[in-house]
Formats: C-alpha cells, structure tokens, sequence
C-alpha cells in the first residue's frame, strides 16, 4: 500500500474507531441490551467493548437485539465486519513492522 494511501487509511481507522468506541459511552442502552447473558459485568464489557465486541455481535444474531427492532440479516451481516476491521487494523498500522525505513541498498 502506497505511503499517502496508507496514511489516508490509518486516520480513516481513527476516526471510524473514535467514533464508534465514544458511542459506547456516550449511548451504553443498545449495547448492554445485546449483551449475552451468560457474560457478567455487562456494563464492564460494554466499556471493554474490543474483548466483548464479537461475542456480544454473534449474540445479536441469533437472539436479535432486544429492545430495538433490527432485521436479522443485518445483524448477521455486521459479523463478517469484524475480520474486515481486524485485518484493516494489521494492514495499515503492523504489516511493515514498527519501523517504515527500509535499510539502504549496498
């Protein structure tokens, strides 16, 4: 990936992430509600949502989201997300290693 490109993707992840985990604290209630329930500390969770996030999403699916009427298929179909954001996370921020310089060719 180009070093612009690279860049542009990585304050894209920021921002999707800053977004998404201030959401967590600001509205907790549609995350607590799809919590499993075999999980304790929910409220816990919710604010460690990076640990509870997939757990919490396959719950979603199979048992819906209660309290908020959302189709099935699109709980079904925010799981794939989680992968996608995993290896968008390794491309642009681990896939090089810590160290962009590349050492000078002899």
């Amino acid at each position: 990936m180009k070093s612009s490109a690279k860049l542009w993707s990585r304050w894209i992840l920021i921002a999707f992430f800053i977004l998404a985990g201030t959401n967590h604290f600001l509205n907790p209630k549609p995350y607590l509600a799809m919590m499993p329930a075999y999980l304790p500390w929910p409220a816990g969770l919710v604010a460690w949502s990076g640990v509870a996030e997939f757990p919490a999403n396959l719950n979603a699916a199979l048992h819906g989201w209660p309290g908020y009427p959302i189709p099935p298929w699109i709980l079904w179909a925010r799981l794939p997300l989680q992968p996608v954001l995993i290896w968008w996370v390794y491309r642009v921020c681990f896939r090089d290693g810590p160290a962009t310089s590349r050492p000078a060719a002899k």
